[in-house]
C-alpha cells in the first residue's frame, strides 16, 4: 500500500465515525442523594443515544442494566458516558449495584411515521 493512502483511508474511516456520532441523541440522567433522576428516561426508537451519568454524590454508583448489556461504575462528584442503542419500543430496567433502592427505566417510544 503506498504511504500516501494510508492517511486518505484514516481519513475516510473517521470522517465516517464522525458522520454516525453527529445522528446522536444526548441524553442526561443524574445520580443525587443515591437517587437517579429522572427515574423514566423517555427515548425515541431506533436512535443511538450517548448517555452521559452525572453523580453529584460523594459516593461511588454503579449504573448496570442487564436490558442494556451495560455496567459501569460512576465516581463520586464526576460524570461517564454511555453509549446504548438503537433501541425498540419498550422498557429497559436499570439500577445502582452499589444500592439495589436506586432503580429506574429507559422508556422507548414508538417513533410514529410522517404523514399518518
Amino acid at each position: 500500500m503506498s504511504s500516501r493512502l494510508i492517511p486518505l483511508l484514516l481519513t475516510g474511516v473517521l470522517a465516517l465515525n464522525a458522520a454516525a456520532f453527529a445522528d446522536t441523541l444526548t441524553a442526561k440522567l443524574t445520580i443525587q442523594n443515591r437517587q437517579f433522576t429522572p427515574q423514566d428516561l423517555t427515548l425515541p426508537a431506533g436512535t443511538k443515544v450517548k448517555l452521559i451519568i452525572h453523580n453529584q454524590d460523594v459516593i461511588p454508583a454503579e449504573f448496570e442494566s442487564y436490558d442494556l448489556s451495560r455496567e459501569i461504575v460512576v465516581p463520586g462528584h464526576s460524570q461517564v458516558t454511555v453509549y446504548i442503542g438503537p433501541l425498540n419500543p419498550g422498557r429497559y430496567n436499570f439500577f445502582n449495584d452499589f444500592n439495589h433502592a436506586a432503580r429506574g427505566w429507559v422508556v422507548v417510544a414508538p417513533t410514529t411515521g410522517k404523514g399518518n
